[in-house]
């Protein structure tokens, strides 16, 4: 009889500890590896890293436009600049250009030199 209650006493405690390890374990790996752990902060402040690369680029792009059409647009227009979009919008150059004509390549060649 002492032995049972021994025994059931042991085993109670133990199963205690064994359930509390596989609860905080479930909890540990969970803290790692699911939705919003250790794991998951990384990728996201990869992308995060990305993302603002991407919009520093897309900033400058934007200043440079800005830029252009404040020079095309307002009180003072540059005169070469408009000059210049003039003859790309309309597909025309100046007396004074050198115009070089180049012949067309052929399909195998030109996938050879992109290589």
């Amino acid at each position: 009889m002492v032995v049972r209650t021994r025994f059931a006493a042991i085993l109670m405690h133990l199963s205690f500890y064994l359930a509390s390890a596989a609860v905080g374990g479930y909890f540990v790996w969970h803290a790692f590896h699911g939705d919003r752990g250790l794991d998951a902060d990384r990728q996201y402040r990869k992308q995060l890293a990305q993302v603002e690369a991407k919009l520093v680029k897309v900033r400058a792009e934007q200043a440079e436009w800005k830029k252009r059409i404040d020079l095309l647009g307002g009180p003072k227009i540059d005169r070469d600049l408009l000059d210049e979009e003039a003859r790309n919008l309309l597909n025309r150059v100046n007396k004074d250009d050198v115009v070089v004509i180049l012949p067309p390549q052929d399909l195998v060649g030109a996938k050879t030199a992109a290589k």
